[in-house]
């Protein structure tokens, strides 16, 4: 569960990250890079995808700069993944009630 987010910081069981991450149902993978700064593409959710969620929730930013591109939403689609794409403040709060009762990874990006 986050515990917290603000601009640059979030909180996920009482740890402290400062880089992007991907939330996993069993670990945190931080310092996560995509291909491109603010765009999403499929590449970049190669590990998420061997996860096998249910649903993928994506933070795009504190003011929702980061795109999910076009193509990346059908990829998802093709691997029967729901995609919630919200600015990351409100992609926060989903995944916090989802991760209760549903199989599903958060991608966010903490910055803009």
């Amino acid at each position: 569960m986050i515990e917290s987010y603000e601009f640059g910081r979030i909180v996920i069981k009482g740890k402290r990250y400062t880089t992007d991450v991907i939330i996993y149902p069993d670990h945190v993978e931080d310092n996560w890079w995509r291909e491109e700064a603010h765009s999403l593409s499929p590449v970049d959710l190669w590990t998420v995808v061997q996860a096998k969620p249910e649903v993928l929730v994506v933070g795009t930013g504190r003011s929702g700069l980061m795109r999910v591109l076009p193509e990346t939403e059908k990829y998802l689609r093709e691997q029967g993944i729901r995609l919630i794409a919200e600015r990351t403040t409100e992609a926060v709060r989903i995944y916090n009630q989802l991760c209760q009762s549903t199989r599903v990874v958060a991608a966010l990006h903490l910055t803009c």
